[in-house]
């Protein structure tokens, strides 16, 4: 058994300085010279460096079209677009998410219809949407929740065989591989953030890619007023309108993002390597201790955990006689690691999808667009409902350290190995953990 307790007055299991570990991004010179080289010639609202950016982008991702959007949620806005969501639609999609992957289906008249996740891959569970399917479901969006790629040979499937579109949120796993094919290029369109808190970090900003081009000149006329012009346009229904966006909406990216987007890519395959190598050490240290299962894939199964970003593990409180999931980080925390419980609290629980009239319908906007309530109450989602009290975040480790990861590796083994000691005061979880927006803390240390 490991040594006793921080939180009882023993050692602390983390004793060295993280040092730059947990810093990110990664910002060079070479990133502040592409970003003044825009802001001294006044580039900053043109669109030249960010067309660079979108065919180096385009040309990583594997997909014939990228359109750089101002951030990861106009991004979706312009995916839903491009797949025609209108009134009435339903879309499918995870509850365990953050609010940006469901909340574009309101702004289109339509209405997100929520699954279970799977609770090992906290991805949306394939088995659990084809019975949700009716003559509204126009499309499946698919998050590849935290870093961990969902199952999209079932998905695409299902969706095949009811003809609908797949939207694919990429907002946690920018360049991961599900079987060898990256993420975002699997379903119809992808969508994804590149904000500053996520493993590929750009400042701000989002992007769109797909193969099909009426979904590529559909987002460009919902949002991209400046190419919504006759040159650009094949869509003979979309020719009509050119010139004002149809969404009202003016989306593109601003060209600091773009300029530093271009030094980020040249560099994030490298990066994203070794914080893979950092994370699968700091997991396999940890390999059958009791309670503790990782987040992760398979190895040598051809997918991969992109960049982990805002990890998590899985708690298993059963093989440690109900310890909860709260008692266990406060231990964790005592040992010098920022750990806490939960993750995204579940979408369908929040007021906005069950009491909120957003537009003035004189109803619930859940309900407004719809012939039946679609509102999902608690005991729903019961395997979504339940995951607060299952889930807890680890460290983001930017590359390899092996003293520090082990370090932090010890902290939580301590804290599993010594859980009797721990059940003697354990307060229990409260009805709920995490956050309806960002996760409930930052994931540096």
């Amino acid at each position: 058994m490991s040594s006793k307790l921080a939180l009882y007055g023993g050692p602390k299991a983390v004793q060295t300085p993280p040092g730059d570990i947990f810093t990110w991004p990664i910002v060079t010179k070479e990133d502040e010279e592409a970003v003044l080289e825009v802001l001294r010639r006044g580039a900053m609202s043109g669109t030249d460096v960010t067309k660079l950016y979108e065919q180096e982008f385009a040309e990583w991702q594997g997909t014939r079209y990228a359109l750089a959007c101002n951030n990861g949620t106009s991004a979706l806005f312009c995916a839903f677009f491009g797949c025609k969501i209108g009134v009435g639609d339903e879309v499918i999609c995870p509850s365990l998410t953050y609010w940006a992957s469901a909340t574009p289906a309101y702004a289109m008249g339509a209405t997100p219809v929520f699954a279970e996740v799977d609770p090992n891959t906290l991805c949306i569970d394939p088995n659990d949407i084809e019975h949700r399917i009716t003559d509204r479901t126009k499309a499946i969006l698919v998050v590849h929740y935290v870093g961990h790629p969902a199952d999209m040979d079932p998905i695409m499937e299902i969706a095949r065989k009811h003809n609908l579109k797949v939207i694919e949120d990429v907002s946690h796993a920018q360049g991961g591989l599900y079987k060898g094919r990256k993420l975002g290029s699997i379903g119809d369109v992808g969508a994804m953030s590149l904000m500053s808190g996520k493993s590929f970090a750009i400042g701000e900003g989002g992007m769109l890619v797909t193969d099909d081009r009426e979904i590529y000149e559909r987002a460009i006329a919902y949002g991209h007023y400046e190419r919504y012009t006759l040159d650009n346009i094949q869509t003979e229904d979309l020719k009509p309108y050119v010139g004002l966006p149809l969404g009202g909406q003016k989306l593109r990216m601003h060209q600091l993002s773009s300029a530093m987007g271009r030094v980020q890519l040249k560099y994030y395959d490298e990066r994203m390597a070794r914080i893979r190598e950092a994370m699968n050490y700091f997991w396999d240290l940890l390999e059958g201790v009791p309670g503790l299962r990782p987040h992760r894939v398979p190895k040598d199964s051809g997918s991969t955990m992109a960049g982990w970003y805002a990890p998590r593990g899985i708690y298993v409180p059963e093989e440690l006689e109900g310890l909860s999931v709260t008692q266990f980080t406060r231990a964790v925390r005592a040992e010098g690691v920022a750990c806490s419980p939960g993750a995204n609290k579940p979408l369908h629980l929040h007021p906005l999808f069950n009491t909120c009239d957003v537009y003035g319908h004189g109803k619930p906007t859940r309900i407004a667009n719809s012939t039946r309530d679609l509102r999902q109450p608690p005991g729903s989602l019961p395997i979504t409902e339940g995951l607060g009290r299952r889930l807890y975040t680890i460290p983001w480790f930017k590359y390899l350290d092996k003293k520090i990861i082990e370090e932090h590796a010890l902290a939580y083994r301590k804290a599993a190995e010594n859980y009797k000691e721990l059940l003697k005061d354990d307060p229990g979880d409260p009805p709920s953990l995490g956050g309806w927006g960002l996760f409930s803390q930052l994931q540096q240390q």
